[in-house]
């Protein structure tokens, strides 16, 4: 046999080898034989952006999907709208709703929380320097947590939310030492884990899950943006997969959880503002349980969905598919 043609069988075998590896990234399945659990963050502030009821909307989720794990948001210009007083009765009312229920909640607090511009401030700080907000986010931290730490519902405290991605959001980078400082001062002030959350298709988590106790990845299939308009990522669960056991190898075995995934369409404008045929191009039926399935391959558990009040506005517009195919989940 030639050197030449034994170099040829080399390389297909590599190569079938190689698509082998491939076609089996793309078809396992982590999460077969394991219980996934799933919750859904909720928005008071997006619900009303729906120009919905949001308490109507929460008890919903409550009572007619029967969920029982919540990822809740401390918006700082929700709760302190004049400086020094701190208004916490809507999420008392939320907390207090899911624990006559037996649930179980994450609870965000900082600057940089769920949903755009990820950065809420209060107008009160719009003229302050950086240092001065900084000082006025720390008094609210430290009241919130005091405040709701009684809540026996809480089981973690989500810190800013994906802190270390750069191309999203209206907020400054991110000031690491400060970051620490926040961290610090709700470890201080309660024993739960504190949650640091990670980009699941821009960011390598490790600094993330270096920060936290806990890990959460966001999980998007369809986005948008204003360049390439809509993009789907080609990634395989394995992605999410294999990253989570390495990180939390590294990391020292920290738990990984996906806090964010995408259950509504991601968009160019406002949801009230698009024709629902464009908004079904991101997000319909169809993906929506695709995105369940293939969540659950990934072997991640808890996932909590991302626009569960999308699929009550979709609801009241006459389309409650979505709604539907969601109690199935927890029904």
């Amino acid at each position: 046999m030639s050197k030449r043609y034994f170099r040829k069988i080399i390389i297909w075998a590599l190569a079938v080898f190689l698509a082998g590896v491939v076609i089996w990234l793309y078809r396992a399945d982590f999460g077969q034989g394991r219980k996934i659990e799933f919750g859904v963050t909720f928005s008071q502030k997006y619900a009303t952006e729906l120009k919905l009821d949001w308490q109507k909307v929460f008890i919903s989720f409550l009572d007619d999907l029967q969920v029982k794990k919540f990822r809740l948001v401390a918006y700082w210009d929700l709760i302190e709208k004049e400086e020094g007083n701190y208004d916490f009765s809507a999420l008392d009312f939320q907390l207090g709703e899911i624990e006559k229920r037996g649930g179980q909640v994450i609870l965000a607090i900082g600057q940089r929380v769920p949903r755009w511009p990820e950065c809420h401030w209060p107008d009160w700080t719009r003229n302050q320097s950086e240092p001065q907000r900084q000082a006025r986010l720390l008094n609210l931290m430290q009241a919130a947590v005091e405040h709701f730490k009684r809540h026996q519902s809480i089981a973690a405290w989500q810190v800013e939310n994906e802190p270390f991605l750069k191309v999203f959001g209206q907020c400054p980078k991110i000031d690491k030492d400060f970051y620490q400082r926040e961290i610090d001062l709700v470890k201080s002030l309660d024993g739960r884990p504190v949650v640091v959350t990670e980009s699941g298709e821009l960011s390598g988590w490790l600094r993330g899950a270096v920060f936290g106790d806990w890990l959460g990845t966001s999980l998007y299939r369809i986005t948008w943006n204003q360049f390439f308009g809509y993009f789907s990522y080609p990634l395989p669960p394995a992605h999410y997969y294999l990253k989570s056991r390495l990180v939390g190898w590294l990391a020292g075995n920290r738990q990984i959880f996906i806090s964010e995934m995408q259950a509504e369409p991601w968009l160019g404008r406002p949801m009230t503002e698009t024709p629902l045929a464009e908004q079904y191009h991101s997000m319909n039926l169809e993906k929506f349980r695709k995105n369940i399935e293939y969540a659950s391959q990934t072997g991640l558990s808890p996932i909590y969905l991302w626009g569960a009040e999308w699929w009550y506005w979709l609801k009241e517009q006459g389309n409650d598919s979505i709604w539907q195919a969601a109690k199935e989940i927890w029904n």
